[in-house]
């Protein structure tokens, strides 16, 4: 199916790399070579296209790491040195009233990591080079067909030279402006919620307390995070000064927001870029059409609010990965239904940050006294309710998301599984081999499975026995012995 070679415009990639190829990503952003990294550990050959001629840029808007996400890096053996980069905040500030103690989440990671995107993906990237995995920057897609076995991509080099891609399976991650979803067919239904956004990287002289500060009066918002280099991440919006994306900006009108909003504008300075943009709130219909999947912002795009875009886009990677590696090495008996559950599973977990991002937003946004009453009495809830608080937290760092579970099931099935203490090490540490972790009592003896295994045990005379996903979810769950039902569920 392949016209001819391809050109490739990066030394990243390998030279004698195959043109038919197990998976293909279209997008190098976190979420694509997260997915390309963890199919390239299984044995799967990945090619990478992108349409940016390099791979990292610091004009980058994600800077927040949540808990959740350092769980799944962790599991990849990633977590601390990224942690290493960034600035570790245990709580969060919001309107002036309300502050959450992230040292309550129940993980390894009980904070806020900021740090900037590009170091995110320089982790990520490194590993799926050292997995085998060939990117090709400087390439964008231009059509893309599929048939019953198989999906076509056209690409083009920056040089004008066009060529042909086969893969099984292909995914799009390719960003809001996806070249994927638009060859799909698929419509993108939302709107936008917020304009003209001023966001800026800059030296502060009077440096605000080690919280995330976020604070919203009638007409302005604004927050500041610290990176922990003497660099804060500045956002505000202004009400009155509502520009397009186009319009030039200066730190002069940061300043001014932050004035608005938070009393002080720190004595920000030295900005090393700066940059207007609009948020959109959007979700696709479908994350599966066929052979070709849609992952992170080319499947939802939300408000700023919360730091949860990169974070819900390698979640959606780390959703689909094992499941296509899964597929493509025979290890499931319902290969379709496996696949499946990705868009069951990660739609509504999609929908959940629309709902919460765009509250928080609006919540910023309050302008007339019954708009700030509501704002006034749900900060209050949160201060005053722990359990409402603690869900808040869970929702927000992705520690609380889980998936749904068949009637019947344990009470843990679907929940996320913490990182348990086994006699053979940490259950993050055990899921880096990209198989399922069965848990149970001491004497139990090891089952027979299709399906890649390992088996740990309790430290405890604990006689419950898990069934934990490559992804770190429960599959199944059982408190008392019964091989009969464990052997159904590795089946399944």
């Amino acid at each position: 199916m392949t016209s001819k070679p391809s050109t490739r415009t990066n030394t990243d990639s390998t030279p004698d790399a195959p043109d038919t190829v197990d998976v293909l990503v279209v997008g190098a952003g976190p979420t694509g070579m997260l997915l390309a990294g963890d199919l390239a550990a299984r044995g799967l050959s990945v090619t990478v296209v992108e349409r940016r001629p390099q791979s990292t840029s610091n004009m980058t808007r994600a800077f927040a790491v949540h808990a959740r996400t350092l769980e799944a890096l962790d599991t990849r053996g990633l977590a601390d040195e990224l942690v290493k980069t960034g600035s570790v905040l245990t709580g969060m500030r919001l309107f002036g009233r309300l502050s959450l103690d992230l040292s309550r989440l129940t993980s390894r990671f009980p904070f806020l990591l900021i740090t900037p995107q590009y170091e995110v993906e320089s982790l990520l990237k490194r590993r799926a080079l050292s997995a085998g995995v060939d990117f090709r920057y400087g390439t964008r897609l231009t059509d893309l067909r599929q048939s019953a076995d198989a999906v076509t991509a056209e690409v083009e080099s920056a040089d004008g030279t066009r060529s042909t891609l086969s893969a099984r399976y292909a995914a799009g991650t390719d960003g809001v402006r996806s070249a994927v979803r638009e060859a799909l067919g698929l419509p993108f239904p939302g709107k936008s919620v917020i304009r003209s956004i001023v966001l800026a990287d800059v030296r502060l002289t009077e440096a605000p307390t080690g919280l995330l500060t976020v604070n919203g009066v009638g007409d302005a918002f604004a927050f500041i995070a610290p990176f922990g280099d003497g660099w804060y991440r500045v956002m505000g919006w202004d009400r009155r000064h509502q520009a397009a994306d186009s319009d030039p900006v200066e730190l002069d009108e940061l300043r001014e927001i932050a004035r608005l909003a938070l009393g002080s504008d720190h004595g920000m300075h030295d900005a090393r870029w700066i940059s207007r943009f609009h948020s959109d709130e959007r979700q696709v219909p479908a994350y599966r059409v066929g052979r070709v999947f849609l992952a992170g912002d080319a499947a939802h795009v939300h408000s700023p609010a919360g730091g949860q875009g990169m974070n819900t886009g390698l979640q959606d990677a780390a959703n689909l990965a094992w499941k296509l590696a899964a597929v493509l090495h025979g290890e499931s008996r319902a290969p379709e239904a496996l696949l499946d559950s990705y868009h069951a599973e990660r739609h509504p977990v999609g929908t959940k940050v629309l709902h919460s991002s765009g509250a928080m937003v609006r919540l910023a946004m309050a302008r007339t006294l019954p708009q700030r009453a509501v704002r006034a009495t749900v900060a209050g809830l949160l201060a005053r309710i722990r359990p409402a608080g603690d869900k808040a937290m869970g929702l927000i760092s992705g520690i609380g998301i889980a998936y749904p579970a068949p009637r019947g099931s344990h009470p843990l099935t679907g929940k996320r599984a913490p990182d348990l203490g086994l006699a053979e090490g940490r259950l993050q540490e055990l899921l880096r081999d990209g198989a399922f972790v069965l848990v149970t009592p001491a004497d139990a003896p090891t089952p027979t499975s299709r399906t890649p295994l390992v088996h740990a045990h309790w430290t405890s005379d604990r006689a419950t026995t898990l069934l934990v996903r490559p992804d770190g979810y429960v599959a199944w769950a059982s408190d008392r012995p019964d091989p009969a039902a464990l052997q159904a569920a590795l089946t399944r």
